[in-house]
């Protein structure tokens, strides 16, 4: 079972670090000028520095979190304009995969389309209904797909109606699906379900090809994970720096960054409820040092 590292969180990174000025934490812009380009390739850099230190692989999602209809919209986008920025962003990736084979030989990358959820991924609406959010996510998977991505994948989703339609909509294109979900302190999804739950739902009517858990601090993924589940399905992990609630992150003037040390330890007392987890990096508050910590090579 090859072993992938994945990058951290894209939009606290830029904003926190580097003063990044990005609306409605929407990174895909950057795509399109030069500067915003060599500020992504320098942040992707340090991901693939970690995949060759830990001879691990590499998976590099495009920066398209926030590249869907009502998001593009907030920031001027329309369908055109998504449509090339989504084939440009994945075109950006499949030139640093070149580039990381190159530099650092590594022989495993994979190059991902990225979808984020249509609502806010920290506040559940109501349930989707899957035929809708299929219509919705299926231009964005279509892009993707047009620019030579190798798998799709949807992040912070906050229920299962939802992932149930993205992954008919990516399933249309031919490509592999995997689903994240988040969790809130005490394991639930913001909609109140359960992980294991919603698991089982999305799997009884549209099976992605893995799982991801993603925006949540190990100590709140924990709960999810008692007793017997689905487990085996949840093949990568993403967590969150911060050990504060999604309602606490959103109030922060300042950025939790956590402890590298504290995250890679609640993350290996997960593994051994995750036999099949492979896909390791991380999310809000994490940049290259948090994700290096956790494969053991910081």
């Amino acid at each position: 079972m090859t072993q992938y590292v994945t990058d951290g969180g894209l939009e606290t990174d830029l904003i926190f670090h580097h003063g990044v000025e990005l609306p409605e934490f929407a990174s895909f812009p950057l795509v399109e000028d030069e500067r915003g380009r060599e500020l992504l390739t320098q942040y992707f850099d340090g991901y693939a520095a970690v995949a060759a230190r830990a001879g691990a692989g590499l998976m590099l999602d495009a920066p398209t979190w926030r590249a869907n209809p009502d998001w593009g919209a907030k920031v001027g986008y329309d369908a055109a304009a998504l449509d090339r920025v989504n084939r440009a962003a994945v075109e950006l990736m499949h030139g640093l995969r070149e580039k990381y084979q190159r530099e650092l030989g590594l022989t495993d990358v994979k190059v991902g389309g990225l979808h984020g959820p249509r609502g806010d991924g920290y506040v559940a609406g109501e349930d989707a209904d899957p035929d809708e959010a299929a219509d919705y996510h299926a231009a964005q998977a279509r892009s993707a797909a047009a620019a030579g991505a190798e798998l799709v994948t949807v992040l912070t989703l906050t229920g299962a109606g939802e992932a149930i339609g993205f992954v008919r909509a990516v399933r249309a294109t031919g490509l592999p699906v995997a689903v994240g979900f988040t969790v809130e302190t005490d394991g639930r999804l913001p909609d109140g379900t359960t992980l294991g739950d919603a698991i089982a739902r999305v799997d009884a009517e549209a099976p992605p090809d893995y799982f991801i858990v993603n925006c949540a601090h190990p100590t709140h993924v924990a709960p999810a994970l008692e007793g017997d589940g689905p487990w085996s399905r949840i093949e990568g992990l993403r967590p969150n720096a911060s050990r504060m609630s999604h309602a606490e992150l959103d109030d922060a003037p300042e950025l939790d960054e956590g402890d590298p040390a504290d995250l890679r330890a609640g993350t290996d007392r997960l593994r051994e409820r995750l036999p099949n987890l492979r896909i390791v990096g991380g999310c809000c508050g994490t940049d290259s040092r948090h994700v290096a910590a956790l494969w053991g090579v910081g």
